[in-house]
């Protein structure tokens, strides 16, 4: 099953980091404003998170197998519409069809593992879930620049075809038919909260997508969505906490401390993941002068550090619990990226990626402890809530991450025209992204400490003692 799922998750993975790569390229071959191609991206993002509140009532109607299934074919059908554009705006909105489908699957494919486990080995499953996340960053910016190095950029995704045929084949084969009886009551869908939470979270990121652009947090395309959007998802909050069933997201799974502890802690490291993969390349091509296959290649002790962690980090989280786990990596996350606070245009490129090996294995065991908790404390049917909120976390911290450093670095380096000067200003938004990562340090102790033995089973002692 794990197998499975990674095959078709890749394809979303692979499709979003490759093309983070290639936007300067798209401009100049469809003829657009970097401010229109961009759209490829932000459309992208804001139908993910138009989809992923749907993941739960969608599997409960369709079973997961047969979710699986169709989201796939529906990437597979944006990914060709996509390699076919005839212009920018055909792209952005084929790459909407892809966001749609790709935000149903992240979180069905945690869930689906999830719930196959049974609450068990939770840290392993962890280390499972995030290898697509993992490999992401390693492969997705060195084959986009070798696709733009190589061939035309249609191939960008076409590329996904193979995982989404064999991804597809592989899931209609292994995945269990969970499809509901046909006389169960079917799941009805919190249309309200649909009309509420759907359009605010797009608005939220919207919003955040424009600050680097305009003229500031003041401006008024930031302010609107912003606003619009803090109203509509604050409704659908005050909402669900009065609804005992039936709510788009049981917002009342915030009760456990594990539950909104990681949460919190998701959100503040998809401000360190996602902020950083902005700052990181733009460093090494803006300073160092590196193009996009050279940055990309000088990211990969990151992901591979990443990957490599997932064992271990799972193995730990297991047997240590989370808490320690996660109060150990955010602490390094945040120590190695104080080097980075300090770059000059000269600094060793040697010392910069041995930095970020270790950052990256820390990075791998900072998403997995505190996605691991939420999921200890939860039941069965309680699992695809959970999935929904923690995915939602960390892609809503990752989009305010890369917004507030997008707008701290235009302020540091808006003068700035030396090479020198430049390292300056990226030297203060680092800084800042080793505060947001520091803020997480404390929170980790609210984590589950050491797993709890299993309390024994009264009838089972009584029988065995009849037994006797």
């Amino acid at each position: 099953m794990a197998i499975t799922l990674i095959v078709g998750a890749l394809a979303v993975v692979f499709d979003t980091t490759i093309v983070s790569v290639a936007l300067n390229d798209l401009a100049m071959e469809l003829n657009s404003p970097l401010s229109t191609i961009q759209w490829v991206s932000t459309g992208y993002l804001l139908a993910v998170f138009v989809t992923i509140p749907l993941a739960g009532w969608a599997q409960s109607r369709l079973g997961g197998r047969r979710l699986w299934t169709a989201a796939l074919g529906v990437f597979l059908l944006g990914s060709i519409l996509s390699a076919l554009a005839w212009d920018a705006a055909g792209l952005i909105a084929f790459r909407i069809l892809q966001g749609l489908a790709g935000g149903i699957m992240m979180p069905l494919m945690a869930t689906l593992l999830m719930q196959a486990a049974q609450g068990r080995n939770i840290g392993k499953v962890m280390a499972i879930i995030t290898v697509p996340t993992a490999l992401g960053p390693i492969l997705g910016p060195v084959l986009g620049g070798l696709i733009l190095h190589l061939a035309d950029w249609r191939w960008l995704f076409f590329v996904n075809l193979p995982f989404c045929v064999v991804g597809g084949l592989l899931a209609w084969r292994n995945l269990p038919d969970d499809r509901p009886p046909a006389d169960r009551p079917r799941a009805r869908l919190d249309v309200v909260g649909l009309l509420l939470l759907c359009p605010g979270f797009a608005a939220l990121v919207y919003g955040l997508s424009q600050v680097e652009g305009s003229a500031g947090c003041a401006d008024a395309t930031v302010l609107i969505p912003l606003i619009g959007g803090l109203a509509l998802v604050g409704g659908f909050t005050a909402r669900s906490l009065t609804r005992t069933t039936g709510a788009l997201i049981n917002l009342r799974l915030f009760r456990h401390r594990a539950v909104a502890s990681s949460a919190t802690l998701l959100f503040l490291g998809g401000i360190s993941l996602f902020g950083s993969m902005m700052l990181l390349p733009l460093y090494f091509q803006q300073v160092r002068g590196e193009d996009a296959l050279g940055a990309g290649l000088l990211l990969i002790p990151q992901g591979v550090g990443a990957l490599l962690a997932r064992g271990l980090a799972g193995k730990y989280t297991d047997r240590l619990g989370p808490r320690g786990v996660a109060f150990t990596a955010f602490t390094f996350v945040a120590a190695t990226t104080v080097p980075f606070a300090f770059v000059t245009a000269g600094t060793s490129e040697v010392l910069l990626m041995a930095a970020l090996f270790v950052r990256g294995i820390a990075l791998g065991a900072a998403m997995i402890a505190p996605m691991g908790a939420a999921y200890a404390v939860l039941e069965y049917e309680e699992i695809p809530d959970a999935s929904i909120i923690t995915r939602v976390a960390q892609q809503i911290g990752g989009a305010v991450g890369i917004a507030v450093l997008a707008v701290i670095l235009q302020h540091s380096t808006g003068d700035a025209h030396t090479p020198s000067a430049l390292a300056d200003g990226f030297g203060t938004a680092f800084w800042w992204s080793v505060a947001f990562t520091a803020a997480a340090v404390p929170l980790c102790l609210l984590l589950p400490g050491l797993p709890e033995p299993a309390a024994p089973d009264d009838a089972a002692e009584a029988e065995a003692a009849a037994r006797v």
